[in-house]
């Protein structure tokens, strides 16, 4: 497991117009060169929940906000069967610039941009993270994350409650995974009952 926020490695204090502002100027990888807008992450920057994906998409890309194409509208109904919406969670990638052809972020590209979702991780303090795919899943939990045998199961990352579950283009190529999925949300929409008891 991967441990971002320990010794020398957390982020300093940090505001959000400062970290916008320089994450909005960042060429660090090839992908800030053909984007239309950052997507830098959306909702209660205060969130005890936050949701992590992997990269923009075409839409994300065009209108400068995560999870706004079909794979977005998916995860808001997500959000409403455990009675959430956008404006109690946090949401980010972790690439804010949107891969050719939607295609995985390359490894590179990850370690260049990772730095920005530490530093919003670090100034939302959510106390459950949640890793939507493999992708996410395998960045911050372990390297051979297999999110067919692992989605809603917990994991301790750096302190923080934190499960992977299908991503929702995921769930929209293959529809018959919806009904794990319907149990993850369940589960995890326990555990924040839990944390608030």
């Amino acid at each position: 497991m991967m441990d971002f926020f320990k010794d020398n490695a957390s982020p300093a204090p940090d505001s959000w117009e400062r970290l916008e502002r320089d994450c909005a100027g960042c060429m660090n990888c090839a992908l800030g060169r053909t984007r239309q807008n950052l997507v830098f992450g959306v909702g209660d920057r205060g969130a005890d929940v936050m949701f992590i994906g992997e990269g923009p998409g075409e839409q994300e890309d065009l209108q400068g906000e995560p999870f706004v194409g079909p794979a977005g509208k998916l995860l808001d109904t997500m959000l409403q069967i455990i009675d959430l919406d956008r404006t109690q969670v946090y949401i980010a990638n972790i690439v804010k610039c949107r891969p050719p052809r939607n295609r995985d972020p390359l490894p590179d590209e990850q370690a260049a941009c990772i730095g920005w979702l530490e530093r919003q991780i670090a100034l939302v303090e959510p106390k459950i993270l949640v890793f939507l795919g493999r992708i996410a899943a395998q960045v911050f939990i372990k390297p051979d994350f297999r999110i067919s045998r692992e989605h809603g199961q917990w994991f301790d990352v750096s302190g923080r409650r934190a499960m992977a579950i299908y991503h929702p283009s995921a769930l929209l190529r293959d529809p018959s995974k919806r009904p794990e999925t319907f149990v993850d949300l369940k589960t995890l929409r326990q555990e924040i009952d839990r944390l608030y008891d």
